[in-house]
């Protein structure tokens, strides 16, 4: 056990949109950064892994402009995202959190990456069973060169660590053998890199479209999917939204394994879509059976020769510090209650499921702070 343990009564682990989010939201309810505080003043922390403003748009492609993202939305109380639309939202975005940082002075220690968050063994072996206080937790992090940094004591955690740390390829056999290159979107740069090349792209969803289209312009390209994506004729309204928002809070109110919104909602028909339609972009193969030295073996048998693969497969949440609270449950999913896991209300996941968002995420920042508030008022005592 490390002899000097920082103390906090909330950490926020991720400096993103929801991040911020939650920064905002508890500075307005009265909550001091620690270090700034008085002894009888609540107080929190954020903790962020980033080298500096931006979280997971800083490492988003040069090609994905702000008029090309998927929607920006405003951080609370700050203005509308404004940026040339032809600027790559890998700059533009990170400037604009860099603002809210420094307007509202949020309190944030980077680079610092948290790797585990546990009961802390020496409150729980100090405490009588009948008279014991709300457990407290123990988060342990590392700092740029990986050295350890001390513990913070806390009473929750909120977490907003997203998906972008933890890409997905699915396992293909023969995968270790193959002689060309292999990336997944967190590896994606640019369209030129692939120029005259044999390339595979993989998945059915918007990043797998774009790379698709971008690629097709300067590559001879084949998509692949394990299922065949459902394109919607039907405009993208504000109710069709809400109900496959309700459809995956349904299932993390039960507990089940997340899904994306886009899988409720289906792939829009956009001009250039159709446009790529028309050029025979989008001939969906169905999934190869195993990947070659040279490429891979068809559906069908037959054998394709490629220079590249882009595995735009999707991500998985990064919860993997929170393991020793055993949060997940048989069916391999977190139960929330609001953003609350249902087995432990000190732990508030954002950005986990319907908050996997930027309006959702700014939401579920000031839902989870409303809803800390609320629960632990009585007993949210400053550690000690």
């Amino acid at each position: 056990m490390d002899s000097f343990v920082r103390t906090a009564d909330v950490v926020v682990i991720g400096a993103g949109q929801a991040g911020l989010s939650a920064a905002f939201h508890l500075l307005r309810r009265g909550l001091r950064p620690l270090g700034d505080a008085a002894a009888d003043e609540r107080t929190f922390l954020v903790l962020d892994a980033e080298d500096g403003p931006g979280g997971a748009w800083r490492h988003r492609w040069d090609s994905l402009t702000m008029a090309t993202v998927n929607g920006i939305r405003e951080l609370p109380g700050m203005p509308e995202v404004v940026a040339d639309p032809a600027a790559p939202s890998n700059q533009a975005v990170p400037a604009y959190f860099a603002d809210f940082e420094h307007r509202f002075e949020v309190p944030i220690q980077r680079p610092v990456r948290v790797t585990l968050v546990e009961d802390d063994p020496a409150v729980a072996a100090d405490a009588a069973p009948e008279s014991a206080p709300r457990p407290v937790l123990l988060v342990h992090s590392v700092g740029a060169d990986g050295e350890r940094l001390p513990p913070v004591r806390a009473r929750a955690i909120l977490n907003a660590t997203g998906t972008w740390t933890r890409p997905f390829v699915p396992s293909s056999p023969g995968a270790a053998d193959f002689r060309g290159r292999q990336l997944h979107t967190v590896d994606y740069v640019r369209a030129e890199d692939f120029t005259g090349q044999r390339v595979a792209v993989v998945g059915g969803g918007i990043s797998a479209l774009g790379f698709l289209q971008e690629i097709a312009e300067v590559a001879d390209t084949r998509w692949y999917t394990r299922r065949e994506p459902v394109f919607e004729d039907r405009p993208f309204t504000a109710e069709l939204g809400r109900e496959a928002v309700s459809g995956v809070i349904d299932r993390v109110r039960r507990g089940l394994p997340v899904r994306s919104v886009v899988s409720a909602t289906g792939l829009a028909w956009t001009p250039e879509l159709r446009e790529a339609e028309r050029r025979g972009i989008l001939a969906r193969r169905p999934m190869f059976t195993r990947i070659t030295t040279t490429g891979v073996l068809e559906a069908d048998g037959t054998a394709t020769d490629l220079d590249a693969i882009v595995w735009a497969t999707g991500f998985r949440h990064e919860l993997r510090h929170l393991r020793p609270l055993a949060l997940h449950n048989r069916h391999g999913g977190i139960a929330l209650d609001g953003t609350a896991a249902a087995e432990d209300s000190r732990i508030h996941l954002l950005g986990y499921g319907p908050s996997a968002s930027t309006i959702g995420a700014n939401r579920a920042g000031r839902s989870a702070v409303n809803a800390l508030m609320k629960t632990v008022e009585a007993e949210f005592a400053p550690v000690s």
